[in-house]
């Protein structure tokens, strides 16, 4: 590749980058500078070394703009969308993800975490971690959208937030870190739409959900899912599925063996 095509390349990003768009294919990059398919590649491998692109999932790329070149990829949250609309897949952030955007900010996670249909490997752009978990029902869930500097992003609403953070304590950090969200995003929940949500999962982590917010004293929000649970669930539930519940003591209001001490951190 000779010196005016990588120039065509810079060229190419530049004027994207004018038009306010921060993402392109390869094939896209291909037919815009003329060349194969070979040396489209070539050029944008060169643009990749040089920091000013990166490549998040194969074939799809984004423009690094200086503000995070130390990052070596536009956040997660301003590629996501972009790269779900070309795969075909519907998402929304989740878990500890949105409970940031929902200003329960208690812990960074580590990695951004999306939740999707059908199962996805992590992916890496620079120092940015993206992890896909499964949500079964996607279409169902509750979210919003959010502004972000290169568009919209969607995140599940904080009711389906805190539904989800029952469902999935392995994906951040247990059951105590569950506790800590909960108790930061209590104020946003509205108690009848926490019902509502809940109403969309299995019904063990509605009770979960139920007994872990009055633990953090927001009686409140949990009082219509105390409702939802005292009429639909039929069997009792432990509150951590992983762990035995002989001699544990029950909790008749959840239907609920608490097998296991849960403290939100201060």
């Amino acid at each position: 590749m000779n010196s005016e095509s990588r120039l065509h390349a810079r060229d190419y990003i530049a004027r994207l980058a004018a038009s306010g768009r921060y993402h392109f294919s390869s094939r896209e990059a291909q037919d815009a500078l003329g060349v194969s398919a070979d040396a489209a590649k070539l050029a944008l491998n060169r643009l990749a070394k040089q920091g000013l692109v990166a490549s998040p999932a194969r074939g799809f790329y984004i423009i690094v703009p200086p503000e995070y070149s130390s990052l070596g990829s536009l956040p997660a949250d301003q590629f996501i969308p972009a790269l779900m609309t070309k795969l075909d897949q519907p998402y929304y952030l989740g878990l500890l993800s949105a409970a940031q955007y929902h200003g329960a900010a208690h812990h960074r996670p580590q990695e951004t975490q999306v939740m999707v249909g059908k199962s996805r490997r992590p992916i890496t752009s620079g120092k940015v971690r993206v992890a896909f978990i499964v949500r079964k029902d996607m279409a169902r869930i509750p979210v919003q959208p959010f502004n972000t500097p290169r568009g919209t992003v969607l995140v599940s609403t904080p009711e389906a937030t805190a539904v989800d953070l029952v469902g999935y304590p392995h994906h951040v950090g247990g059951l105590d870190q569950v506790a800590t969200v909960l108790e930061d995003l209590a104020e946003k929940l509205d108690p009848g739409k926490l019902a509502a949500a809940a109403a969309l999962a299995p019904m063990p982590w509605a009770q979960r959900l139920g007994y872990l917010l009055e633990r953090v004293e927001a009686h409140e929000q949990a009082g219509p899912l105390k409702s939802y649970v005292g009429a639909r669930a039929r069997q009792t539930a432990l509150l951590l599925p992983t762990a035995p519940g002989e001699g544990a003591v029950r909790d008749d209001g959840w239907k609920l063996l608490v097998n296991a001490e849960v403290e939100a951190e201060l």
